[in-house]
């Protein structure tokens, strides 16, 4: 029978964390949901940088007088305050673009934006919609565009 210690229970709950935030990522089409999945990656990427350092035994660096007992490294102590700094940098950066975004195309669903932002692009420039105009593969007919009612007006 496996006994469960508090350090691998810390490093499951770490590694599951990034788990669920990469997942989260690459799910969702919403930019609010994927904001907060980067927060929680975040987390278990910092939960994961402070058990890198974790010594049981071990007594904090700062303390003075105990030089015959073993240390915590400090480094991923440190590392790990860079990276809360700036991550929350990085997430108030993300609201405010995303403040922006809604502002501008009145939604966040990343699906929508690209429609809305190709079309922009195409207006700003003078062209009309980017629709090939080749010959599928295979020999197979090119479906009509949209709007189009008969078979004629899509030729």
């Amino acid at each position: 029978m496996m006994v469960l210690n508090l350090e691998t229970i810390l490093y499951t709950g770490a590694i599951g964390l990034v788990v669920i935030g990469a997942v989260g990522l690459v799910m969702s089409n919403h930019l609010l949901r994927m904001v907060l999945a980067l927060v929680v990656a975040e987390a278990g990427a910092n939960l994961l940088l402070v058990l890198a350092g974790f010594r049981s035994e071990a007594v904090a660096p700062i303390l003075l007088g105990q030089a015959q007992t073993t240390m915590v490294d400090p480094i991923p102590q440190v590392l790990v305050l860079t990276a809360i700094v700036i991550g929350v940098g990085v997430q108030a950066l993300a609201v405010s673009v995303m403040l922006r975004v809604q502002r501008a195309y009145g939604t966040l669903d990343i699906r929508e934006l690209r429609l809305c932002m190709e079309q922009d692009i195409c207006d700003a420039a003078g062209v009309g919609a980017l629709v090939s105009q080749q010959e599928p593969a295979g020999g197979r007919p090119l479906s009509p565009p949209l709007g189009a009612t008969s078979g004629e007006d899509a030729r």
